[in-house]
């Protein structure tokens, strides 16, 4: 296993983590996510550890909170020995406030992670998502509460925009407060957006991103094609919105790439990602052991420098302004001179 800072705090983290999103049974448009019983939990986490994974996330929204109950049983005795991360943001019941980043709802919903995940701390808490009708003085007044308390070691957010993240970092570092150290956020080979805004700033930051869908939606296990749309298992992957024609162009040119690496199609995905530097980890979601056996084998793995700029090239997004034009404008004699100097 390999292992990284989380961003720029002393939090070291594998840089492969599980995320347990398929614990739980429940109804609704997500329910084909949560199929995974307590039996199959334990044993997932199990071998999680034993390959060195000591980093595990959920949310508080997982099948209505039994993903954090079950990934708190699988852990039991070990939760000590790992990095426990969860997400608080979304609704949690019928009542208006119940939902959201209120100083009551996130006091509120993090007490409940506690009890549900059977553990007196949190180590790394994230918004899940931006509430627009609350100040981020007040989000951030609550997440430092709980840390002061010691209820939480560590904040985040997830799928914040660059700006929001940015505002609310400088609110944080003006009053003292505990700063977002990680950054929960949707990345892959056919979703790139994060590379215009996000990841700079991250990067910029010292905030560690923790990459979710890596496979986008299993889009990138190679199961689906243009003959069967549907992988084989009656829909197709319908969440995650891409080219799909560049995909499947994309997965025919994995899949040599993994023949020549003796590995899958998933594994030369999650290689690429884990070769980005601002990337501190990626997390695993499996709802059976062999799925996560797949996933491992990529920490093993190391694509040639050539083959990481064609993936690049492959999946190049289009460029946006104003980066296209910030790219065009630059001082090409200065940024040759540093890059000989950087090289040599």
């Amino acid at each position: 296993m390999q292992y990284s800072r989380l961003g720029n705090s002393g939090l070291v983290v594998s840089r492969l983590a599980f995320g347990v999103m398929t614990f739980g049974h429940d109804e609704g448009p997500m329910g084909n996510i949560w199929k995974t019983g307590q039996e199959e939990a334990n044993a997932l986490v199990q071998r999680s550890i034993d390959a060195g994974i000591n980093f595990f996330d959920t949310a508080d929204m997982y099948a209505n909170g039994q993903s954090e109950v079950m990934l708190g049983k699988a852990l039991g005795a070990r939760r000590k020995d790992v990095i426990l991360s969860t997400k608080i943001g979304f609704r949690t019941g019928p009542p208006i406030a119940n939902t959201g980043s209120s100083m009551r709802h996130i006091l509120n919903a993090a007490e409940n992670c506690l009890q549900r995940l059977g553990t007196d701390y949190i180590d790394v808490l994230s918004i899940h998502r931006i509430d627009p009708y609350t100040p981020f003085e007040e989000s951030a007044r609550a997440l430092e509460n709980l840390v002061t308390r010691g209820l939480v070691r560590y904040v985040g957010f997830s799928n914040f925009t660059a700006w929001q993240a940015a505002k609310f970092l400088g609110i944080q570092i003006q009053r003292g407060y505990s700063p977002f150290i990680a950054a929960q956020m949707y990345y892959s080979l056919v979703g790139r957006d994060l590379e215009y805004e996000a990841a700079p700033f991250c990067e910029d930051a010292g905030i560690g991103i923790v990459v979710w869908s890596p496979l986008a939606s299993g889009f990138l296990s190679g199961r689906y094609t243009r003959q069967d749309p549907t992988g084989g298992k009656g829909r197709g992957v319908d969440f995650l919105p891409f080219d799909r024609e560049m995909g499947y162009d994309l997965i025919d040119r994995l899949r040599e790439i993994a023949s020549h690496h003796k590995a899958t199609v998933a594994q030369i995905a999650l290689a690429w990602l884990l070769a980005k530097p601002y990337v501190s980890s990626i997390l695993l979601g499996a709802s059976k052991v062999s799925q996560l056996e797949d996933n491992l084998g990529a920490c093993t793995l190391s694509l040639s420098s050539e083959e990481g700029a064609e993936l690049d090239k492959l999946t190049t997004p289009r460029p946006l302004y104003p980066q296209w034009f910030q790219t065009s404008v630059t001082d090409a004699a200065v940024r040759d001179a540093l890059t000989r100097k950087i090289e040599s």
